[in-house]
């Protein structure tokens, strides 16, 4: 349980560290949205990322409509030899 608060405390410190880091303008923030701007560049880079990364999954699990036929196997048999006495 005590790690646990102390994690939180430590998120929390954080958090207030970087708010603070804002408001002095330290850590830019141009749209006032207290995101700070290289984080928003991070998050519209790894949209992108994703999005391709998204269409080439597409495009490997997608199922081709003209595949071509497996060649079927014939069985040997042999033919049964009759035998004259």
């Amino acid at each position: 349980m005590t790690t646990v608060l102390l994690i939180l405390l430590a998120l929390v410190v954080a958090g207030a560290v970087v708010f603070f880091l804002m408001k002095t303008g330290k850590i830019e923030d141009k749209d006032g949205n207290n995101i700070p701007d290289v984080i928003e560049e991070k998050i519209e880079d790894v949209k992108e990322v994703v999005s391709e990364v998204k269409e080439i999954v597409e495009k490997v699990t997608k199922p081709k409509k003209t595949q071509p036929k497996k060649p079927t196997e014939k069985k040997v048999t042999k033919k049964p030899t009759t035998k004259k006495k």
